[in-house]
C-alpha cells in the first residue's frame, strides 16, 4: 500500500549574513540551452530523484524546479547520522540512506515530505565506509542496495495493520557467491533488461537478476580499485577505477564483457579532500541528441586535473581540459552535465573527519580548501571542447543543475574569517544558487554554522514542489519556499 501525502505544515527559518544577500534568480526556462538529460529507465523511480546523482546516467541533473524566487526558510532534521542518499518517490516520500554516528549500522529513514521528520526506520547489517553508500529507488519506490552481508535487498514501505508507516524487506538476493569475502559493493544501478549491476571496491563487476536468482561477475586487471558508484544507459554500464575508465555490456546471460576501457592520468597519489586515490567521479553520461552521446570523469593530474570526455559508443576521446584552476585542483566529486556542458567542482582541501580504510597518504599531505567550480563544453560538432569559465566557488556538496529552472543549487562552506583559506568546526553554511551561463552567485541562504551543519561534499535533491533535502554529517536539510 502506497503512503498519502499528508498536509503541507510550516518550517522554521533561520538568518541571513547581510554579505550574502538574496538576489533574484533567473527567470523560468533559463536553461532552454541545456539538451537532454539521460533517458528515463523503466527499472527506475522519477527522474532526479531516483538515485544519488539524479538518474542512473549519473548527469546530476534534474527536470525538476527547485525553491522559487519567494522567501527561503530552512530546516534541520537531526539524525545523529550521516545521510549522502536522500531520494524521493514517485509517491513523494523522501527515503534517506544513513550511517548514524554511533555503531555505524547503515539505517534506512522514510521522511514525512511535509516537514522532513523521519517516521519510519530501518536498520541494514553493516559494511564498509563506502559500502551501502550507493542505492536507488526502483519503479516501485523501492529502496535497492547491497548491505554487508553482501545481499542485494529491496526496501519498501507500507502502512501498518494499525496505520503507521513502516519500511520492510521485500526482497534479498544473496551476492557471496560473486563479492569475496571482505569486499564490499561500491555501487548499484539497474540495466534496460532489469538486471540489477554492482560493483566492488575490489574491482569485481557483475549483474544480479532476481527473476531467476543469476548472479554473474566479471573481475577487472588485478590492483585495479573501484570507490565510487556506476552509471547505466541503453547502451551499457560506465565504471570508474582508479585507473581507468570502462564501459561494460553484457551477454544474454548477464556475463559483463568490457566493451571499451580508457585509461587516465591518475597522478601520484591521493590529493588532500579525496577520499581514495584515482578519480573521484562517479562516470557521467550526457550529450546533446540522446542524453547519452558522451561520457565524462576527472582524472588526478598533478598539478592540474582534467576533464576527460569519450565518445560513450566506442570510447575515442572527444577532449581533455584542464578544470579548476583558479582553485584547488582536484575533485572527489562527480561531474555535473546536460547538453553540451558540463560543472566540474573542486573538493582539493576538504577536511572530511574520517578517510575510508586503505585510503593512505595524500600527495601532498595537506592543502587548503580553497574551492572551484569549472564549466566546460563540447563544441556542437563534437571536435572538442572549450573551458567556459573557471572560479573559486566553495562548494561544499555535490552540484546539482536543474533543466526547469536554469540554475545549479549547491552549499557553500565559508571561512569564519573572511577571505581566507582556512576551514574550522565554526564555519558556516549557506544554501546557494548558481548561473550557469556565467558561474555568478545569484542567491544564497544561510543554514547555520558548525559540525551538525557540514554537507561533507554530499549530494542534495530537489523534490516535487521546490524542496530541496541535503545530507549532512549528522542528518538532513530541508530548504524551500516558505
Amino acid at each position: 500500500m502506497r503512503l498519502a501525502l499528508p498536509a503541507r505544515a510550516a518550517v522554521i527559518a533561520a538568518a541571513t549574513l547581510l554579505a550574502l544577500t538574496a538576489a533574484t534568480p533567473p527567470a523560468d526556462g533559463a536553461a532552454d540551452g541545456f539538451g537532454p538529460l539521460p533517458p528515463h529507465n523503466p527499472y527506475a523511480g522519477p527522474d532526479g530523484t531516483a538515485t544519488m546523482h539524479g538518474d542512473t546516467g549519473s548527469s546530476d541533473a534534474t527536470p525538476l524546479p527547485g525553491p522559487g524566487a519567494g522567501p527561503l526558510t530552512s530546516r534541520r532534521v537531526a539524525l545523529a547520522s550521516a545521510c549522502p542518499t536522500v531520494l524521493v518517490g514517485s509517491d513523494g516520500y523522501p527515503v534517506a540512506l544513513c550511517t548514524p554516528i554511533l555503531g555505524q549500522m547503515p539505517t534506512v529513514h522514510l521522511l514525512d515530505p511535509a516537514t522532513g521528520d523521519p517516521i519510519a526506520e530501518l536498520a541494514v547489517a553493516k559494511g564498509s565506509l563506502l559500502g551501502g553508500v550507493y542505492a536507488y529507488l526502483d519503479q516501485l519506490d523501492r529502496l535497492v542496495l547491497v548491505d554487508g552481508e553482501r545481499s542485494l535487498l529491496r526496501i519498501g514501505h507500507r502502512r501498518t495493520a494499525a496505520g503507521g508507516p513502516e519500511l520492510y524487506v521485500a526482497s534479498s538476493l544473496p551476492l557471496a557467491g560473486a563479492v569475496p569475502e571482505g569486499d564490499s559493493v561500491t555501487g548499484v544501478s539497474p540495466d534496460w533488461q532489469g538486471r540489477v549491476w554492482f560493483a566492488t571496491a575490489g574491482g569485481v563487476v557483475g549483474t544480479a537478476d532476481e527473476r531467476t536468482g543469476r548472479v554473474r561477475s566479471v573481475s577487472l586487471p588485478a590492483g585495479e580499485r573501484i570507490a565510487n558508484s556506476i552509471s547505466t544507459a541503453p547502451g551499457g554500464t560506465a565504471v570508474a577505477t582508479d585507473h581507468a575508465t570502462y564501459l561494460l555490456t553484457a551477454d544474454a546471460d548477464g556475463t559483463p564483457r568490457i566493451a571499451w576501457r580508457q585509461p587516465y592520468d591518475r597522478g601520484p597519489g591521493r590529493k588532500p579532500g579525496q577520499l581514495s586515490p584515482g578519480t573521484g567521479s562517479t562516470p557521467t553520461f550526457f550529450g546533446p541528441a540522446t542524453g547519452t552521446d558522451y561520457l565524462t570523469v576527472v582524472d588526478n593530474a598533478a598539478p592540474t586535473v582534467n576533464l576527460l570526455v569519450y565518445r560513450a559508443s566506442t570510447g575515442a576521446p572527444v577532449c581533455s581540459v584542464p578544470v579548476l584552476r583558479a582553485g584547488g585542483s582536484g575533485s572527489e566529486n562527480s561531474p555535473v552535465a546536460a547538453g553540451n556542458s558540463v560543472f566540474v567542482a573542486s573538493t582539493y582541501g576538504y577536511p572530511y573527519p574520517k578517510l575510508p580504510e586503505g585510503a593512505g597518504a595524500s600527495v601532498p599531505a595537506s592543502g587548503d580548501f580553497t574551492g572551484g567550480l569549472s564549466r566546460v563544453d563540447v563544441r556542437a560538432d563534437g571536435s572538442g571542447c572549450d573551458l567556459v569559465w573557471d572560479n573559486r566557488t566553495r562548494s561544499a556538496a555535490v552540484p546539482r543543475l536543474s533543466t526547469a529552472d536554469g540554475l545549479i543549487r549547491t552549499v557553500l562552506r565559508q571561512p569564519v574569517i573572511p577571505f581566507t583559506t582556512a576551514t574550522s568546526l565554526l564555519d558556516p553554511y549557506y544554501y546557494a544558487e548558481i548561473d550557469p551561463a556565467t558561474g555568478s552567485t545569484v542567491r544564497t541562504r544561510y543554514l547555520g554554522a558548525g559540525f551538525l551543519y557540514d554537507t561533507l561534499q554530499m549530494v542534495g535533491s530537489i523534490a516535487p514542489g521546490g524542496v530541496v533535502y541535503q545530507g549532512t554529517v549528522t542528518g538532513v536539510l530541508r530548504v524551500a519556499n516558505g
